[in-house]
Formats: C-alpha cells, sequence, structure tokens
C-alpha cells in the first residue's frame, strides 16, 4: 500500500503543478480517465493531455488527497479535497470528492469519479457546473 499512496500522492502533485509528463508517467499507455468538465472518458495518454489542456484553458482546478483507502485487487479509493476556480480567481466549487482507482503492475490504469454512491461519467462533476 506504500506504494500505492506514493504514486497518488505523485500523480496529484503532478496534477496540481500542471506536469503533464511527469502525470502521464505514472499510467499506463491505454489509461482510461474521466472528463469531469466535459462529461464521458478519454482513453490512452494523447487524449488525457489534449483534455487536461482544454480544461486548464477554462478552469483552474487543485485537487489534494486527505485519505487513501485500499479496497484490495488493485482498487484505491481516495477522498480528495477538490478547489475549482474560474480563470479569473472565482470559487466554483470547494468540495470533497471520490476518486477510484485501478493501480496494475504500479502504474495506474483507470480513475473514476465517485459522486454520492454512484460513478457518473456521462455528465460533467458537478464542481464545473457553474461554468
Amino acid at each position: 500500500m506504500a506504494n500505492t499512496k506514493t504514486l497518488i500522492a505523485q500523480a496529484y502533485s503532478a496534477f496540481n503543478r500542471r506536469d503533464i509528463n511527469s502525470a502521464l508517467a505514472l499510467m499506463t499507455e491505454d489509461i482510461s480517465w474521466p472528463k469531469a468538465s466535459e462529461g464521458g472518458r478519454v482513453v490512452g495518454k494523447d487524449e488525457i493531455r489534449a483534455y487536461w489542456v482544454r480544461q486548464w484553458e477554462h478552469f483552474d482546478p487543485h485537487v489534494e488527497p486527505v485519505q487513501i483507502i485500499d479496497k484490495g485487487n488493485g482498487i484505491s479509493k481516495v477522498r480528495v479535497h477538490q478547489l475549482v476556480k474560474s480563470l479569473d480567481g472565482v470559487v466554483l466549487s470547494d468540495s470533497e470528492v471520490w476518486h477510484v482507482y485501478t493501480i496494475t503492475d504500479g502504474s495506474i490504469e483507470r480513475m473514476d469519479l465517485m459522486e454520492g454512491d454512484a460513478s457518473s461519467d456521462s455528465t460533467p462533476s458537478s464542481a464545473f457546473s457553474r461554468h
């Protein structure tokens, strides 16, 4: 679990620094990732890169892991403090949400968003709904 905690901490740190290359280096080639600000999913590092670049053109999200729960079988549930601001600094959302990671061979293979008790990929996260 220590390696998983380190991996997850490194991923959030890289995302918050907007260091896409370092974040992507922690992921499998066929990574599956939710598009929190748009709805839907992206698959693969190139698609994640393009999605994050689009997201950061409209929002300033910052996420910090608060709690990591090892669910076994490579699944980790992460409670995060998520602060989403507009580019001019207006707070759009300040909340705690859950992210669920699938880790395979020491790399992130999948991330899912949890809002309430369900995973939601089809619509944007409520954190981005005030845009």
